[in-house]
């Protein structure tokens, strides 16, 4: 009978195992097509059968009581918010990362590593053989000139630096504790030739960042500097929402500056912003409802908010709301607690990458679950950071006790 028992749970598990995998596999496809040339006409309904792939993983998964009261509460949230603005992006990473329980994240996220890596190679390799997708484009990047930039099949010289981008800090989670010194010289080079043909500034200074952070979590052993690098990733982390906020509620200055000649400091302040920027802010206000500024944020957002820009974090929280944005960004500070207390550095490191990266490109804020590699680490963490709440407050219960 036990046999029998053991057989049928095996079976169960491969079948949700095999059911997670297949649905990774499709994202991270469903990237790479979205990076190259080509338009896929059929890419909500493909989303549709991932977000069953991993409904299936979570019908076959065993969880425990506080954990099904997670799973219930968040997908309330989402279907909150896709009542809200008929965008159902929250509900299917609530599903992802639930079923993202008793996955091997790491084993997972080399899949994904290389994959993307794989298929990066594959567009370049078509676009320089002339097959299939553009080596270069010719025109005005909106710095006044004329300018050739390199894309390598990617479309954009943003999408080609934005994807050396990934890969590089993915790897660097992945690999960076084992690699020698010299390894981080190779990948800062190799990021360099990249952004001499891109000239994709932004990508190349939050690798050029996250590639330093990486070594000094990898090399520097000492608890001072362990907990320096834990504490840079937190205060970048936090800090890189904050800017956000900060701009997103002042863009209407780079209105005021330009039709309204207001050269106060502060304007003058954030006109200096925009144009490190490269005009990211300056496009919050090139509508006519200003959209992604504050004043277009609402509790749980809205249909109508669904203009396009960078800026990842402003749009968090201008196309799903305020509040699937604070907790959102809340279960990301909890997670980089609970990796500060499990000595995980690295993931401090990728995360925060992520978040400063966020600040003026919206690659992780999109309808592609493997864009975003924070999901993927929530869900490989969410259980645990569930179990050691628990412990707390049992050893919080002990200590009353021992008191009284």
């Amino acid at each position: 009978m036990k046999n029998m028992e053991n057989n049928y749970r095996s079976f169960f598990s491969k079948i949700a195992n095999y059911s997670f995998y297949t649905g990774v596999i499709i994202e991270v496809l469903l990237v790479l097509i979205d990076k190259s040339a080509y338009t896929n006409p059929i890419e909500g309904q493909i989303f549709r059968i991932t977000f069953l792939l991993f409904l299936v993983k979570i019908v076959f998964t065993r969880y425990s009581l506080k954990e099904y009261m997670a799973i219930f509460l968040f997908c309330a949230l989402g279907v909150v918010s896709y009542c809200a603005t008929g965008r159902n992006e929250v509900i299917r990473i609530i599903i992802f990362i639930a079923a993202s329980k008793d996955i091997d994240m790491k084993k997972c996220l080399k899949a994904v590593f290389y994959m993307t890596l794989a298929g990066c190679i594959v567009i370049m390799f078509l676009s320089v053989t002339g097959i299939y997708g553009a080596v270069s484009l010719t025109r005005d990047y909106g710095r006044g000139s004329i300018e050739t930039r390199y894309v390598l099949g990617m479309g954009h010289p943003n999408a080609l630096q934005c994807m050396v981008w990934a890969v590089t800090v993915l790897g660097l989670y992945l690999y960076g504790e084992k690699m020698k010194w010299f390894q981080y010289g190779l990948v800062l080079l190799l990021n360099i030739g990249f952004f001499l043909l891109t000239d994709s500034k932004t990508s190349f200074l939050v690798t050029f960042f996250a590639i330093g952070m990486a070594f000094l979590a990898a090399k520097w052993r000492y608890i001072r500097g362990q907990k320096f690098i834990a504490g840079a990733g937190i205060f970048a982390t936090v800090g890189s929402v904050g800017i956000s906020v900060v701009i997103a509620a002042n863009a209407y200055r780079i209105y005021d500056y330009v039709w309204h000649f207001d050269r106060s400091p502060i304007t003058l302040l954030f006109f200096r912003l925009n144009e490190i920027l490269n005009g990211r802010i300056r496009i919050l206000v090139e509508n006519n409802r200003f959209e992604g500024t504050v004043q277009t944020w609402s509790l749980f957002s809205r249909p109508e908010n669904n203009y396009f820009f960078d800026m990842g974090w402003v749009r968090l929280f201008y196309w799903f709301g305020v509040i699937p944005g604070i907790v959102f960004v809340a279960f990301v500070i909890w997670f980089l607690i609970y990796c500060y207390r499990k000595k995980d550095y690295m993931a401090i490191t990728l995360t925060a990458a992520l978040a400063v990266y966020n600040i003026a490109e919206a690659h992780i804020i999109s309808d592609y679950l493997a864009r975003n590699y924070l999901f993927f680490l929530l869900g490989g963490a969410w259980c645990g950071m569930l179990k050691e709440v628990g412990r707390n407050k049992k050893k919080n219960e002990r200590r009353k006790g021992q008191n009284a």
